[in-house]
């Protein structure tokens, strides 16, 4: 069984957003990891590895000067090879275009099983698996919190408004992880420096075919822009008399 895990770096949820003059992100003040669904993917990879034999390759599209840190972490959790696009007419690529050039690198690859976390915690576009399936032309299911394989095909549960839903799909098939599929394992130290001296694969977008450049983006990111500042709360005093009609008038302002 021969599975391919995308992944995607993400910043650390604890991270605090800081947009520099240009409003753009400062990435210099981000911490980045694995992407937390992306991180079920693998784990779930690694399971159907360990119990039917075969190999995990996990693959990214990388900005121009990418950080490989959360390529390390998948092989020091079990990965067998790690895989990358880094290219920098991939700066300002959409979502579309970056499942368009992992494609490319998929085509050249053998696979059975393509598994993708449900979508990226920084834009929660849900868009590359889907667009990625349709481009391989092969099944999808997303949302998928328990996964069986067999040889020919697999049986998933996925998420629907108010319950769940079984869908069976012969393979190759592409599938996104939800929480709950699994509980993400952590590697010891001693596996995290070995990881350090495997070398991670490097493709240019010439490398996969694309001549000239790849086509711009389909959609266009016009701004960023922080949340209002949360206001503090108002502490109401007096009898409860007072409190009610403090109350009420507050609730009056905003009918």
């Amino acid at each position: 069984m021969n599975i391919v895990v995308c992944l995607k770096q993400t910043p650390d949820s604890e991270t605090r957003i800081v947009l520099d003059d240009n409003g753009h992100i400062d990435g210099g003040n981000i911490t980045f990891t694995m992407n937390p669904y992306d991180e079920h993917a693998l784990e779930e990879a690694l399971r159907i590895k360990e119990q039917l034999g075969g190999r995990v390759t996990v693959v990214s599209v990388l900005p121009p000067r990418p950080n490989t840190l959360f390529l390390t972490q998948a092989l020091a959790m079990g990965a067998d090879q790690a895989v990358a696009v880094c290219d920098p007419l991939l700066e300002n690529a959409d979502q579309f275009r970056v499942a368009e050039a992992a494609a490319a690198l998929l085509k050249q690859m053998d696979y059975d099983l393509i598994l993708c976390g449900k979508e990226a915690i920084d834009d929660g576009l849900a868009q590359f698996p889907a667009f990625l399936a349709e481009f391989l032309d092969i099944p999808q299911v997303n949302v998928v919190t328990r996964l069986e394989v067999a040889d020919d095909g697999i049986t998933a549960t996925r998420e629907i408004d108010g319950g769940t839903e079984v869908v069976a799909a012969s393979l190759p098939a592409l599938v996104t992880a939800q929480r709950g599929l699994n509980e993400v394992r952590y590697p010891p130290l001693s596996r995290i420096m070995r990881a350090k001296r495997i070398k991670i694969k490097q493709f240019s977008l010439a490398d996969l075919g694309f001549e000239d450049k790849i086509p711009p983006p389909l959609v266009e990111l016009v701004g960023i822009e922080l949340p209002p500042p949360r206001q503090s709360g108002v502490r109401l005093r007096g009898d409860l008399d007072e409190i009610v009609d403090q109350l009420l008038q507050g609730i009056k302002k905003y009918l």
